[in-house]
């Protein structure tokens, strides 16, 4: 029998608060400073009813009892458990379900939606390059409209089950108007891929998203030696993810979600000096004679809709940009980098810089694919000086 806490959400005036306390609330009347990591993959069940009825129970997607026989780790984990709600509480979401990835969340969605008879998905493009070739290919039976921001309300139809967006964009770093999506989607759910903003910077629920994913090996892992994902929502919808969890086996392993929740605790001070550093690298980027855009939501132009200080708190840590040398330039230019790493993903400590058209997007259509002469860069915590110093060099470097 094991004994669990399972006390509400603690919000906090200021969310750094939040993501430091955050279920951890109980830690000091167990005796603990930092949460335990239970890497039990099985339980003892003290008999067959009590067993019998925790299945019942878990395989629903409910959460358990305080003193519930657990079963199996694949239907919950206490440490998992954690990590969910403290990104429910950064959120501002009811609850939390995680995943072992980004993707692995995004399956989960859809597959739900596919087994509520509504398999039709409308999507705004530009999304994570695995986002959009996973619903183009129809592989878990959805079909996919394409919308704008401002035709989503004109794709619907009576099977439509989810509106899925990302804001910022990726690569594009587009901000997209989160309520007004909502109001064009009515009774549908929107869903907002909030990886690049992360809860520090937005909470799409508050303006009125019903799910909200992560790839939570980016920021809030933010060290590159974690992978996860999330989805935020609503208790009815994070009990049939649970249930999807539980069937298909895409369980965050109890270490992962250890090194998660610990991430989370430092994200705000993370974010904020990233963001920071960013929007010096955007500006400075901006004045380059090689460089034909820049894309930054902090810059003038950037942020059309008037997003940034009223659905964002800031432009982000992401910095896109484009060559006037078109794909030759960019090409050349991450060969002569050396601080900055040339690797995919993102949110990470330490600058990395890719292109999205040969790696994260090559698998979307052409006719949607980034431009082949754009580099996404992601601005870690290395001295802004240091970071300008390294791209300096490597433009000098170009033929």
């Amino acid at each position: 029998m094991i004994t669990m806490r399972t006390e509400s959400m603690t919000r906090h005036a200021d969310p750094a608060t939040t993501a430091v306390h955050a279920a951890r609330e109980d830690l000091t009347a167990l005796g603990l400073h930092v949460p335990l990591i239970d890497l039990a993959t099985t339980y003892p069940m003290p008999t067959i009813e009590a067993g019998g009825t925790a299945y019942d129970t878990l395989g629903a997607g409910e959460r358990p009892d305080h003193e519930a026989t657990l079963v199996y780790q694949r239907l919950w984990n206490p440490g998992v458990d954690r990590f969910e709600r403290a990104v429910a509480a950064l959120e501002r979401a009811e609850s939390s379900v995680a995943f072992a990835s980004g993707m692995a969340a995004l399956t989960a969605v859809l597959l739900a939606a596919v087994a509520a008879g509504t398999p039709h998905v409308v999507a705004v493009r530009p999304l994570y390059g695995g986002s959009d070739h996973l619903l183009a290919t129809g592989l878990l039976g959805t079909t996919v409209t394409w919308a704008t921001p401002e035709t989503v309300g004109d794709a619907i139809r009576p099977d439509t089950g989810l509106v899925l967006l990302e804001t910022p964009a990726n690569p594009s770093l587009e901000l997209i108007d989160i309520a007004a999506v909502v109001a064009q989607a009515g009774d549908v759910p929107v869903a907002v891929d909030n990886t690049f903003a992360t809860p520090v910077l937005q909470q799409p629920v508050r303006h009125g998203a019903t799910l909200v994913l992560h790839s939570a090996t980016k920021f809030m892992g933010g060290h590159g030696d974690v992978m996860g994902g999330v989805v935020a929502a609503n208790h009815e919808w994070t009990a049939r993810l649970r249930q999807v969890r539980a069937i298909t086996g895409a369980v965050l392993h109890p270490l992962a979600a250890y090194e998660l929740h610990r991430g989370l605790q430092t994200i705000h001070v993370r974010v904020r000096a990233q963001q920071e550093s960013a929007a010096v690298v955007a500006a400075w980027l901006a004045k380059r004679c090689e460089v034909s855009r820049v894309h930054y939501p902090g810059l003038a132009g950037g942020d059309p809709r008037g997003l940034v200080g009223t659905q964002m708190a800031g432009p982000g840590a992401l910095v896109a940009f484009r060559f006037t040398g078109g794909y030759a330039a960019a090409a050349a230019f991450v060969e002569h980098l050396d601080l900055v790493t040339h690797a995919v993903s993102l949110g990470g400590v330490d600058s990395l810089i890719q292109h999205p058209a040969s790696l994260t997007h090559r698998l979307v259509v052409s006719e949607a694919r980034p431009d082949a002469d754009l580099l996404r860069l992601s601005v870690g915590l290395e001295g802004v000086d240091d970071v300008i110093a390294d791209l300096e060099k490597a433009f000098a470097n170009l033929p």
